[in-house]
């Protein structure tokens, strides 16, 4: 499918501007298309005067929104798009635009020409791995956790065997509440030592797994919000239900993220584990094997329900020899600059 991005629907030079009822202050921009906030489309589809950052190429964000919707329904893993036209027409920004239409749920993964140039890996390759990381895995999980504001926080410390002088924490008191009662929890030290490095403090809303032990921050209970303008916390109204309930989490992962967790294990302590690491500091390729492996995981969890693909969009920009090897991509939008296609 082809979406030509010329000049056709840009205004003339000479002709004037209808009044915009838009605010004239500036806005500032940080990179070339940080100003691109979306396709500036109505909800019939059709391209708006100036919205989102976006002037002018009426036809193709169009066409690009027609494309959106198709991403998001699933109905076009597999295909391509093919951006056309000269430079400075707009191909990037409207690239860039549908990944903000598709939103951050959805995987996005940019590359230019300059990025697949490798000594120590094939540039079929790194396409591959363009193409895993923009395939997403969303899991779906329900566990007992323990939830609720941190109403104390007491590390109860006893004499270390190992040191005549020294101390250590033997367990730590945490006490929850939520809307319909409290609960008081006598956790290992370990899980102390998670929560030190969640930096959680009295007031804070969290969550523990009852079978992990894994402590999460969610925020900072809206009863100690402030009166300032402007703050960097984040504030959550206090849990409902009983402390001890079970949660349904959802994690959002790519093909890629799992190929390199387990492309790269954590090795040992000994010297020779270090040593190893060291030496193997280069990139290295993933190997067919190993995503054969990952995806029979993958494809298990998806048998059960637990997990759900995500197929997400690769942007190849400026790069004519990446065209020929796309058969392994959800969704491709690539861009050309020169004539028709």
């Amino acid at each position: 499918m082809t979406s030509t991005a010329g000049s056709s629907s840009t205004p003339a030079h000479n002709a004037p501007l209808p009044p915009s009822t838009t605010s004239t202050a500036r806005s500032s921009r940080i990179a070339p298309h940080s100003h691109i906030k979306g396709l500036g489309l109505d909800p019939e589809g059709f391209a708006l005067l100036d919205t989102a950052g976006f002037v002018g190429q009426n036809q193709a964000r169009e066409a690009c929104g027609v494309i959106v919707d198709l991403i998001k329904s699933r109905k076009f893993a597999g295909r391509a798009l093919l951006l056309v036209g000269g430079p400075g027409t707009g191909k990037t920004a409207l690239a860039l635009a549908v990944s903000h239409e598709l939103g951050a749920k959805v995987p996005f993964c940019p590359m230019v020409g300059s990025e697949v140039y490798s000594t120590e890996v094939k540039k079929t390759e790194v396409l591959a791995e363009a193409f895993r990381r923009a395939i997403g895995l969303r899991i779906k999980e329900t566990k007992e956790v323990y939830e609720g504001e941190v109403t104390e926080l007491t590390p109860s410390e006893s004499e270390n065997p190992l040191s005549g002088y020294g101390k250590t924490v033997s367990h730590v008191v945490v006490g929850l509440k939520t809307v319909k009662g409290t609960k008081q929890l006598r956790l290992d030290p370990t899980i102390y030592e998670a929560i030190l490095k969640e930096k959680i403090v009295v007031g804070d809303v969290i969550y523990v797994e009852a079978n992990t032990g894994a402590v999460k921050r969610v925020g900072r209970s809206d009863a100690y919000a402030s009166s300032y303008d402007l703050e960097s916390e984040t504030y959550v109204p206090l849990p409902k239900g009983d402390v001890h309930k079970k949660k349904e989490l959802v994690q959002d992962v790519t093909l890629g993220d799992l190929d390199a967790a387990n492309a790269r294990p954590q090795g040992g302590q000994d010297i020779m584990s270090v040593m190893g690491s060291l030496v193997k500091s280069g990139r290295t390729e993933v190997t067919e094997k190993l995503r054969k492996e990952v995806n029979k995981v993958v494809q298990n969890y998806v048998d059960q329900g637990v997990a759900e693909v995500v197929p997400g969009v690769v942007f190849i920009d400026e790069d004519i020899e990446c065209f020929t090897y796309l058969r392994m991509a959800p969704t491709v939008i690539c861009a050309r600059s020169g004539g028709s296609a």
